[in-house]
């Protein structure tokens, strides 16, 4: 089994939270992919399916962020998983908005609910870092994670979810070459050069030239002859 954890804080009140896009992203890999309704369990949310011909479990800590360890680390001993089974997915100040990172290992960079992940299980596990950009200075961190997403971010967010649900089935094999290309196809799509050769007019015909043969030929009457020929 492998253990999909998506990072934010319970309530309505957080739902659309830039802190909540783990939340989000999970909602959406479970909608895609019709996996099960939700329950409660191991001080969480969690739902069971499949991808990629593997089982997986999704769960949606509900013990706060700075509490994230607790709920993932019962879900871990419950199902007997290792740190190597485990992928979170969480927002990132450091990546601008709709971009994302796989990483593994590594220290938390003062995001809460990694630091009490590390604290219940270690680091070694597999992140998806969800890029939704820095306000500008520390003082204001706080009050921008605990903020909602602004009506001018939906498009990025709607694409960056949809590309994660596209690549679940590939992240879930342990392919995050195709996760990530499966992202980037709907983040940032290739663009056709939008160049076309002209076509040739119709009625644009290059000059013809006279066959050898329909050429004149050469005047070999003498001077006398052609006097004489004017009037005949």
């Amino acid at each position: 089994m492998i253990l999909f954890v998506g990072l934010g804080n319970p309530g309505g009140k957080y739902a659309a939270n830039r802190h909540n896009i783990g939340f989000m992203a999970l909602d959406r890999i479970a909608s895609d992919h019709g996996f099960g309704p939700w329950k409660s369990k191991f001080q969480g949310e969690i739902t069971e399916g499949t991808l990629g011909g593997e089982k997986v479990l999704l769960l949606k800590p509900m013990t706060f962020m700075n509490l994230s360890g607790q709920s993932v680390g019962e879900a871990m001993r419950f199902y007997k998983l290792s740190p190597a089974d485990v992928t979170v997915f969480h927002d990132e100040l450091d990546l601008a908005p709709g971009k994302l990172r796989c990483k593994t290992g590594g220290g938390h960079a003062g995001h809460n609910g990694l630091r009490s992940i590390h604290q219940h299980i270690g680091p070694e596990y597999h992140r998806i870092r969800l890029g939704i950009g820095h306000p500008g200075h520390k003082d204001r961190v706080a009050p921008y994670v605990l903020s909602d997403f602004f009506k001018a971010d939906q498009d990025w967010l709607d694409d960056l979810l949809r590309g994660i649900g596209d690549g679940a089935a590939d992240l879930a094999r342990g392919d995050t070459g195709r996760f990530v290309n499966a992202v980037a196809l709907r983040t940032a799509p290739p663009r056709s050069s939008g160049g076309k050769a002209k076509a040739e007019a119709p009625d644009q015909k290059a000059p013809t030239q006279k066959a050898p043969e329909e050429a004149e030929a050469p005047d070999t009457r003498s001077a006398l002859q052609k006097l004489a020929d004017r009037f005949r």
